[in-house]
């Protein structure tokens, strides 16, 4: 791993390069140490702890308390990589609130936000970026109105949301975001994004031509084996290792003393 520590800079540049960008999300301080050792560049404190570590059944319950707890462990491992944070559900409703929030992850550790959407909270995010903080747009599929969509749904289907997304694409980058996340978005269409960018986008199953790839570290792991996306192929299944280590152990505490 380069001693040189990553900025969003260094993550525009991998586009320039045609390097893909490798992103994985972190709620811990030991994960984010085995992350940055393996030599990821971008790690991001996702809402998705909300699911795979509050329990929750989805995003929209996750706290700005939480996101700060989560924020400030990642940061106490001190990683070469970027450190991006998701404002969660309802803390970037208004301008005034995108900025505070944003400055509260920021003082917990954060190097950059995130938040979903484009024109709908445009004032929002060029607020944010005129205080000085990093921005990462996130379009396509947005778990935190998965309530009011009724479930999770592929976007870029139909010309009208084609249309949408590129213009939302578009403002993003004028405002001077220094990456896009593309969720769930068919793949031509997150192909045709990335074309038009100056910008990285980063793609979570939306296709192999997006200029980076995020997942959800439990999933690429399998460290929460009760869902698994269909987009995600699990390249361990740390689950098992882990119950096989404590049914090891538990058997060994009945073994005759001195075995």
């Amino acid at each position: 791993m380069s001693s040189t520590k990553i900025t969003t800079e260094t993550i525009r540049d991998m586009k320039r390069r045609g390097e893909k960008i490798a992103a994985l999300t972190a709620y811990d301080y030991p994960l984010t140490k085995m992350l940055d050792e393996a030599g990821i560049p971008f790690i991001h404190v996702g809402d998705t702890l909300g699911m795979v570590v509050l329990g929750y059944p989805d995003t929209t319950l996750v706290t700005m308390a939480d996101m700060e707890h989560h924020v400030r462990a990642v940061a106490r491992a001190k990683p070469q990589a970027l450190v991006a944070a998701d404002l969660p559900f309802g803390s970037y409703d208004t301008v005034a609130d995108a900025v505070a929030n944003s400055r509260r992850l920021v003082t917990a550790g954060a190097e950059a936000v995130k938040a979903e959407g484009g024109r709908a909270i445009l004032p929002q995010v060029q607020a944010i970026i005129a205080a000085g903080i990093p921005y990462c747009g996130h379009l396509g599929m947005l778990p935190q109105h998965v309530r009011e969509e009724g479930g999770y749904h592929i976007k870029g289907r139909t010309e009208t949301e084609r249309e949408a997304l590129l213009a939302d694409a578009q403002s993003l980058a004028a405002a001077g975001a220094f990456a896009i996340v593309l969720e769930i978005v068919t793949p031509p269409v997150a192909k045709e994004l990335t074309a038009q960018l100056g910008i990285p986008t980063i793609g979570i199953g939306s296709g192999p031509d997006c200029d980076g790839q995020i997942l959800v570290t439990f999933d690429l792991v399998g460290l929460f084996p009760w869902f698994t996306p269909k987009f995600v192929k699990p390249r361990a299944n740390c689950a098992a290792a882990i119950k096989e280590a404590v049914a090891a152990w538990q058997a060994s505490l009945a073994a005759p003393l001195g075995k």
